[in-house]
């Protein structure tokens, strides 16, 4: 590939802040079938990134091609811009980011210094993952260097940090039976165990009570699958940063779904605020486009009017069942025989 095709691709990718490299990060694992992850921030990210997973690690030839500027869609690793801060090690079983995986027989671990230096150092190192079991480790410092202008128009260390949880706690919601923990150097910002139950990553968000009242939902049609839980009407918020839609496993925003979910609740919920909720859309990838946003969180569907109509329906279903189950036991509790008391 041309020197000149390479810095066009290398234009033309979206990372444009710590989070948008942890969520790069984040998806590496998950392709490698880490069931661990772990990411570590310092001073939001903006200073270093470090996430470590038990997925399946790189041989020494699969590590240097992770690394090598090539089309957008297999350079996958460091923010997907590498730089001479950027450390990389694998263990275990060798394999290219976005395909397939391969078994491998080799016990030691690859560790792989200044991705962009010139001379290029090997060291026959400890555990990928640094804990002496097969997964990997990759550093990111400076993640900006070759980017000052970036840097620049970086909010705060909080707002980064933040964005960065929110990332982190976007994929576990995606994937309840994967562990995932964020920290600090001070402290665990969020954790989740990875048993598979959304609600328990949901008390992780916003804790057991809450969790508790979330109602479960399910329905579908011919081509469309829907399920999740959803927030009773005294549990909706006067923001819509409560509302959790994913299609076919990825995270995304879409006004029409959130429109159909708030028409589901009819008239139970008060002017002003917007359910809380984690829905599940699941369709044959050729139903809708995940290509209509850089950030691939956006997408558009066929045929939205059948979607919307499949929500709004699994909602109101969820929630009348609530409500006539409560009114069977105000009535029977008035059927009961009185006492009466005798002078």
């Amino acid at each position: 590939m041309s020197a000149a095709l390479a810095n066009q691709i290398a234009a033309g990718e979206v990372v444009v802040r710590p989070a948008s490299c942890v969520k790069e990060l984040i998806e590496n694992s998950l392709d490698a079938r880490a069931r661990a992850i772990q990411v570590h921030l310092r001073e939001g990210g903006i200073a270093e990134i470090v996430v470590i997973d038990d997925g399946q690690g790189m041989d020494e030839q699969d590590a240097a091609l992770a690394f090598r500027r090539r089309d957008k869609q297999s350079l996958r690793a460091a923010g997907s811009r590498p730089h001479p801060h950027t450390r990389i090690s694998r263990r275990g079983v060798g394999f290219d980011r976005g395909g397939g995986a391969c078994a491998l027989d080799d016990a030691r671990g690859w560790r792989r210094d200044g991705c962009t230096c010139r001379r290029r150092r090997w060291r026959d190192g400890a555990a990928g993952n640094g804990r002496g079991t097969v997964g990997t480790r990759i550093e990111v410092r400076d993640l900006f260097y070759n980017t000052p202008t970036r840097l620049k128009y970086l909010r705060t260390v909080q707002t980064e940090q933040a964005r960065s949880v929110e990332v982190v706690q976007q994929a576990a919601l995606s994937r309840p039976d994967v562990a995932f923990s964020c920290q600090t150097e001070h402290h665990v910002l969020f954790q989740t165990p990875g048993n598979g139950d959304v609600r328990t990553v949901l008390a992780a968000l916003y804790g057991v009570g809450e969790a508790k009242q979330l109602l479960e939902l399910s329905a579908a049609s011919n081509d469309y699958r829907v399920h999740g839980l959803i927030g009773r009407p005294t549990q909706a918020r006067s923001s819509r940063g409560y509302a959790h839609l994913f299609v076919n496993g990825r995270p995304i925003r879409h006004p029409g779904i959130h429109q159909a979910v708030i028409q589901g609740y009819q008239n139970r919920l008060m002017v002003g605020k917007h359910p809380m909720y984690a829905l599940y859309v699941e369709m044959d990838p050729s139903l809708v486009d995940v290509n209509v946003h850089p950030h691939k969180a956006e997408v558009r569907f066929s045929e939205e009017q059948d979607v919307a109509r499949l929500v709004s329906q699994a909602v109101a279903a969820a929630l009348d069942g609530t409500l006539l189950a409560a009114t069977r036991f105000v009535r029977a509790s008035r059927t009961r025989p009185r006492c009466s008391l005798l002078l």
